[in-house]
């Protein structure tokens, strides 16, 4: 996601890849989006999984339990109390640019506190949270390659993304508050794929806009990497925060060439202006904070998850970028 990843907390661990796998149920929350989906679809194959997200769940595997819960409520505790619960996922982050600050302040913060006090209560051996390498920020005077220690500075420009930092930095605390359960926090890249998230949804765009005079250096990930390290981060052991990235970073214009899209360049001042006019006609997914992503840099150093983790991505650059298109004909 003063606001630091301390790096002692992944320091010496031996690597998930040498790890047997856990026994016991795995809670995932956030099940029914489609990294939630793709997730559980993975580990049921080995696992007891318990989904929970208030959303229905109706083409769910048959023998994934679903618990159609608010993570604000009580009922939550039920699903822990019968559930026998080894490990914890956390994808519920909501991110709608278009809710308000008290709901995502409501769902993310508050929901996630409430999810940690029945983690704390019921003596959970694992956790993970998914989130987000966006949590530092695209700054114009970044390093070339951000480490987890790194200050959290994507608030700044981007109030959605203050609920996102409280959440990882909730966990960070969680690491000293109980730290017989191993936290695991994760800082994917930009997520490609069939998800409906902002990269995702700017490159199915044709032709792709972009701001005249940046090209900034860019890293991806398929989300079937982002559920392999999920995988890596749940084996006993293995404890901390990790960045994690996806293949080789390329300029922005490299991944629009990809995909065969056209490209048209806006001065920064012409592409603010229009996208808050659209922004408030509703005619766009995407808040003007968002243009920061394609004019600075925000990339981050992985190495540690791949030295403690044993993580690398399996896709390539090609079909981490083409995945966007997956399904969309």
């Amino acid at each position: 996601m003063p606001a630091h990843a301390n790096s002692r907390a992944s320091g010496g661990r031996p690597r998930a890849a040498a790890s047997p796998p856990q026994a016991g149920a795995v809670l995932v929350t956030g099940v029914c989006g489609r990294l939630g989906k793709h997730l559980v679809r993975v580990l049921h194959r080995e696992r007891r999984v318990v989904g929970v997200d208030r959303r229905a769940f109706a083409d769910k595997p048959k023998d994934i339990e679903h618990a159609q819960v608010d993570l604000r409520r009580t009922k939550l505790k039920d699903v822990f109390r019968a559930g026998e619960i080894q490990a914890v996922v956390h994808l519920g982050v909501m991110h709608d640019p278009r809710a308000s600050a008290a709901d995502h302040h409501s769902w993310n913060v508050a929901g996630f506190g409430k999810l940690l006090e029945y983690v704390a209560q019921f003596r959970v051996p694992k956790l993970v949270v998914l989130s987000s390498a966006n949590v530092y920020g695209p700054q114009p005077s970044n390093p070339q390659f951000l480490t987890e220690d790194a200050p959290l500075l994507g608030g700044q420009n981007f109030s959605d993304i203050r609920d996102l930092i409280e959440v990882d930095m909730l966990a960070q605390s969680f690491f000293w508050k109980l730290p017989e359960t191993e936290t695991v926090v994760l800082r994917p890249v930009h997520i490609l794929g069939r998800v409906h998230n902002a990269p995702s949804n700017f490159l199915r765009l044709d032709p792709v806009p972009t701001v005249m005079g940046f090209d900034p250096m860019t890293q991806v990930i398929h989300q079937d990497d982002v559920v392999r390290a999920i995988e890596r981060a749940l084996a006993p052991g293995v404890r901390g925060v990790f960045n994690v990235a996806g293949p080789e970073p390329v300029p922005l214009s490299r991944l629009i060439k990809i995909l065969g899209r056209q490209r048209v360049s806006v001065p920064y001042s012409l592409a603010r202006i229009a996208l808050h006019r659209l922004w408030s006609l509703r005619l766009t997914t995407f808040p003007p904070p968002e243009l920061d992503h394609i004019r600075f840099v925000c990339m981050v150093d992985d190495r540690r998850a791949r030295q403690v983790l044993g993580f690398a991505p399996a896709k390539t650059l090609e079909e981490t970028v083409r995945s966007v298109d997956d399904g969309r004909w």
